[in-house]
């Protein structure tokens, strides 16, 4: 079993799991949710109270550049380290958690807990490592994070890895072989988030895992079942939590500058716990975020959006459809011959030249077309609906093509994200 997860980048973990606590009061969230809905952090923090939780654990994006963020900061790698000292962790060594989750579909998405080697994961563009961003990651967003993360003595992921298993190989054979694992986890998670349950993988599991995962990580399995010659094996691809791994990327390759080579294998930071869901889970349906701006003129950004593409015009056509939404208003741009694949990136390259010039303009990344309707009816507002990825394109695009632009697609509704539940000690 050692020897097959040695060659891979994904592994057992010691995985720590709160004890003697009200799990539906520990369980929030992933940090980059919600944040233009500050009312639903405020009814997490009030629900939460002084109960033990990963609220206080995680600093939500909103408050990222707020005006107490260094203290925040502190008070929450203080938290950490008052909470191992309090043994409010038990420790399971060497552990795989199957993770079965209730979406609010009342679909069952099926995960497994562990732990991937960030020797093997790249977030640069053209990456050929095992484990690679599948969007372009916004580098002025990880500082912020590195100073979250570089003294915390835990991490808590909401990280989500992708596998392309359609013959569903290694996470879907452990849903008939619950009874052989240890029961870890049972609860209802807040704020619609469905149900979850978790269970500790025994010998046999893992080496199973273990060897399906070898199965996949076959290079000429791997071009074999993508058309491909003699490429570099991409056996995991990043589905949420992007801009989270690369923080933990930037910040081992910052501490490994400290030590010598020798001692890179023993680092715990070396390592980053994640979910990985299989790609081809019936319950995993791709979703599109869609684009909210703020604190601006509507008309002039749609006018400046016109003008930047030739023969781009009001209305509905051949080519990439923007529509958009401000007010109680919308209509769609047309931008005909577009040189990008998709529509997401014909917009993105548009606004991130834009924003360069309009400084006081704010821009965030919205799931859910309802809410971004809503948020856009507020003055000096615009929402950009974005169409959904088909996600059996996702491998086959960044093999080929690279990386989608940012925020291109999101793995479900905002409530069927990961909710921090794990961590693990990343400091010796």
């Amino acid at each position: 079993m050692e020897t097959l997860f040695d060659k891979l980048p994904f592994k057992p973990a010691n995985i720590l799991l709160p004890r003697n606590c009200d799990m539906t009061l520990w369980s929030v969230v992933a940090c980059d949710q919600y944040t233009s809905q500050p009312e639903y952090w405020q009814r997490v923090e009030e629900r939460v109270g002084r109960a033990p939780s990963t609220l206080r654990l995680i600093l939500p994006e909103s408050c990222l550049e707020g005006p107490s963020v260094e203290t925040d900061i502190m008070e929450i790698n203080t938290t950490m380290t008052r909470y191992l000292r309090a043994g409010v962790f038990a420790e399971y060594p060497d552990s795989l958690i199957y993770v079965e989750r209730t979406l609010s579909s009342g679909r069952v998405r099926r995960g497994l807990v562990g732990m991937v080697d960030l020797e093997e994961y790249d977030y640069e563009p053209g990456a050929s490592t095992m484990l690679r961003a599948t969007e372009g990651t916004v580098f002025s967003r990880i500082p912020p994070r590195v100073a979250v993360r570089k003294n915390a003595p835990l991490e808590l992921p909401h990280v989500m890895l992708l596998a392309d298993d359609p013959q569903k190989t290694v996470i879907e054979p452990l849903e008939g072989q619950t009874g052989e694992m240890h029961a870890l986890y049972d609860f209802q998670l807040m704020e619609g988030g469905g149900h979850v349950r978790g269970w500790q993988l025994g010998r046999a599991q893992k080496e199973q895992v273990a060897g399906a995962l070898a199965a996949l990580a076959d290079p000429e399995a791997f071009n074999a079942r993508y058309g491909t010659k003699d490429l570099p094996v991409l056996l995991f691809a990043v589905g949420d939590g992007n801009h989270s791994l690369a923080t933990a990327k930037e910040c081992y390759e910052r501490r490994k500058r400290l030590l010598p080579p020798e001692l890179w294998g023993n680092m715990p930071d070396r390592y980053a716990l994640v979910e990985l869901i299989n790609l081809r889970d019936d319950a995993l349906e791709f979703q599109p975020i869609h684009r909210l701006l703020t604190n601006l003129d509507p008309k002039q950004l749609l006018d400046d959006l016109v003008a930047a593409y030739p023969g781009a015009y009001y209305g509905t056509g051949e080519g990439h459809v923007l529509h958009w939404f401000h007010g109680y208003t919308e209509g769609t741009v047309t931008v005909p011959n577009p040189k990008a694949q998709l529509p997401v990136a014909t917009l993105q390259a548009f606004l991130d030249e834009w924003l360069e010039d309009h400084r006081k303009v704010a821009i965030d990344y919205i799931h859910g077309e309802d809410v971004a309707r809503s948020l856009a009816e507020r003055p000096r507002s615009i929402a950009f609906l974005m169409p959904a990825l088909d996600k059996g394109m996702l491998f086959p695009t960044v093999i080929h093509d690279g990386m989608l632009p940012r925020k291109t697609f999101s793995m479900g509704q905002a409530q069927d994200k990961r909710f921090y539940l794990e961590g693990r000690k990343i400091r010796v």
